[in-house]
């Protein structure tokens, strides 16, 4: 019965969220990280958080070792997402400081850390009971 429901929130998700339609969830999330990937995003992480938060179904958690590096980061994401299929996110907060963004893109949120907030914050204990994957660069 959950495997269901799980995949009718998954498509119910995929069908309301004008930003993904006709898309692939897992193929926007996998963007995310590439764009991240692209330009030498640090320790990118993955994690399904559906099961736990109902109000995004993923985490993007990415780390940079400089301010401009956060902002860079976050111009190569949401152009990997529209690349992919996406739209830009819902919103975007902690632009303006560049130590820690958030891309909100309804069913996935992209974390753009400096390396120091990042683990300060510690998101990935935080939510180290849901599933997680480490990125790896896929070969061009």
């Amino acid at each position: 019965m959950r495997d269901q429901s799980d995949k009718s929130r998954q498509e119910r998700s995929l069908t309301d969220s004008p930003k993904v339609r006709n898309v692939d969830l897992a193929s926007l999330v996998e963007a995310a990280a590439r764009g991240a990937s692209n330009l030498l995003a640090d320790n990118i992480v993955i994690l399904d958080v559906g099961d736990v938060l109902s109000i995004t179904d993923h985490f993007v958690i990415v780390s940079a070792s400089n301010i401009r590096q956060v902002r860079r980061i976050v111009d190569e994401v949401e152009s990997e997402v529209k690349a992919a299929g996406g739209t830009g996110p819902e919103s975007v907060e902690g632009g303006q400081d560049g130590r820690w963004v958030l891309m909100d893109f309804g069913s996935f949120v992209v974390h753009v850390f400096h390396q120091e907030t990042r683990e300060f914050y510690d998101l990935e204990q935080l939510w180290s009971d849901v599933p997680r994957r480490e990125w790896v660069d896929q070969p061009a």
